[in-house]
């Protein structure tokens, strides 16, 4: 029986196909990406429950982002291989499986890996969903045909702490990774129908085994060292001998993939200046999407005691505004030129990340959510310009290829974003820490006061007098500590808006014309 191709499909459903292709795989991103940050606002209660430091719990968010940049360089050799159809059918059905382990897992370990293979078929799906959408709209669609996939891209990690939230505050923790289930299964049914199957002629092409080791063993090598840097010490034999690693392996994997015939990655289309300056463009947005969406639950459940709910319904407002703006903006982006959207989209995201720079224990509520709405602003007003203008940069031939690494640019910057801004995080509020201490001393006469009327409440409470003395000195180092930490945010999500301000060189190169309406 003959393959059923995009063609046979057009000829099947008529020009609604085209549309019925768009939901499916929107469907199957959206229930892939809502997994990726609705661990976010577990984070407390996993540690607990495993007894883990966040050191160790921020790998379920790492990890995943780390597999989802791994599994985009397979995603091109899959279509070729296998198809669109059993490519897609196949992941979400692994996908599922995942999930279930992870609800299941009876240790951090499992929990881990099951994490790490949801993040591998998220980066699957997401470049196939955007190869599909390029195929079935025409030219001159395509920006707003982008606008409604975006929406499945970032209303997944907008929307995913408040359903989590909301189900760890009904039932427990586990129960967070079962909401993707009934989608992805709706996803499975419709994928069966709505997409093609192999489209290429001839035998399938010999996987990059290489390549793809020297990639996931360079990445996993220096995301280990960096997370583990404040542990073991950034100038440990174990720190510098997996980044030494991660360098060896980075060269490597260059080098192999420019003197093989079919190379995992296309280095090739580098050589396009527009499709660069889109990829650098891409990483930094993604540092800005997963790495505020990483700070934002923790600063508030840790310092502003925030439950899980109240966390993930902070993010709600952004997340429904993004729905709004994001098919507006994929209008625009097939009217005016993709780099002014891409920086204001940058500007946007920059002021909100000024913003929060700000925060101490008094901001608000309703404050920290409209900082956060203008960073999701920013993100939905560049995020269809940013994918046109990249793949239209390149030939027809290389558009899958381009999909899976402008998708990969942007889990790179993810995956590194929240991995350095916890290091930053870590960093700066023991470099805090130790300058408040500093200045606790005799001579300084507001902490004496403090230390005097704390001892006094705890001698009216009827706390013995020999314990009086160090129940004071233990307030104070919590008070301390929670100002250094508070300071460790302002400095963290003041870096977020510096990358940003320097995103608009790269936003400059990209997409200087408008974009052909013919």
């Amino acid at each position: 029986m003959k393959p059923e191709t995009t063609e046979d499909l057009f000829a099947r459903f008529g020009p609604r196909y085209q549309w019925f292709a768009t939901i499916t795989v929107m469907l199957g991103t959206l229930a892939a990406m809502i997994t990726t940050t609705i661990v976010n606002v577990a984070f407390p209660d996993i540690m607990g429950a495993f007894g883990v430091g966040q050191d160790r719990a921020q790998w379920l968010s790492t990890g995943a982002l780390a597999a989802q940049t791994i599994g985009m360089l397979v995603n091109a050799w899959l279509i070729h291989s296998f198809g669109s159809r059993k490519t897609f059918v196949v992941a979400l059905g692994v996908f599922i499986g995942a999930l279930a382990v992870a609800g299941l897992a009876p240790n951090d370990t499992v929990l881990i890996f099951a994490r790490i293979v949801q993040g591998g078929i998220a980066g699957i799906l997401q470049p196939l969903a955007m190869f599909t959408i390029f195929r079935v709209f025409p030219p001159n669609q395509r920006g707003m045909a982008m606008g409604f996939f975006g929406m499945s891209v970032l209303l997944g990690p907008a929307l995913g702490p408040t359903l989590g939230g909301i189900v760890i505050e009904q039932f427990n923790w586990r129960y967070i990774f079962y909401i993707g289930m009934p989608i992805g299964i709706a996803s499975i049914m419709m994928g069966s129908v709505f997409l093609p199957e192999r489209e290429e002629a001839g035998p399938r092409t010999r996987f990059d085994w290489t390549g793809f080791v020297l990639m996931a063993a360079s990445l996993a090598s220096l995301l280990t060292g960096l997370s583990n840097g404040q542990r073991e010490g950034w100038h440990s034999d174990f720190v510098l001998g997996l980044i030494t690693l991660s360098l060896i392996g980075t060269a490597a994997f260059l080098w192999w993939e420019l003197h093989i015939d079919k190379p995992l990655v296309n280095l090739r289309v580098f050589a396009n200046v527009s499709f660069t300056a889109s990829a650098a463009v891409a990483c930094i947005f993604g540092i800005g999407l997963f790495g505020s969406t990483y700070l934002v639950p923790l600063y508030v459940q840790s310092l502003q005691h925030f439950t899980p709910l109240a966390s993930g319904l902070l993010l709600m407002p952004a997340g429904i505004i993004m729905g709004i703006c994001m098919p507006i903006a994929g209008y625009l982006s097939d009217r005016l030129a993709a780099r002014t959207l891409v920086i204001a989209g940058l500007v946007s995201f920059g002021i909100s990340s000024f913003w929060l720079a700000q925060v101490n224990s008094n901001m608000t509520f309703w404050s920290m959510a409209w900082a956060v709405v203008f960073s999701r602003i920013g993100l939905a007003i560049m995020k269809p310009s940013l994918n046109v203008a990249a793949l239209r940069a390149l030939k027809p031939e290389h558009l899958s290829q381009g999909a899976g690494m402008i998708n990969f640019a942007r889990q790179l910057g993810g995956a590194f974003g929240v991995n350095l801004l916890s290091v930053t995080l870590g960093q700066r509020t023991f470099f805090h820490s130790d300058t408040l201490t500093a200045t606790q001393t005799a001579a300084n006469g507001t902490t004496v006061e403090l230390l005097r009327s704390i001892q006094a409440m705890l001698a009216q409470a009827g706390v013995p007098e020999n314990l009086q003395a160090a129940g004071a000195m233990n307030y104070l180092s919590r008070l301390i500590y929670a100002q250094a930490y508070t300071m460790g945010f302002r400095d963290s999500f003041l870096v977020v808006g510096v990358v940003f301000v320097f995103a608009l060189i790269p936003a400059w190169v990209m997409g200087r014309a408008k974009p052909n309406r013919a």
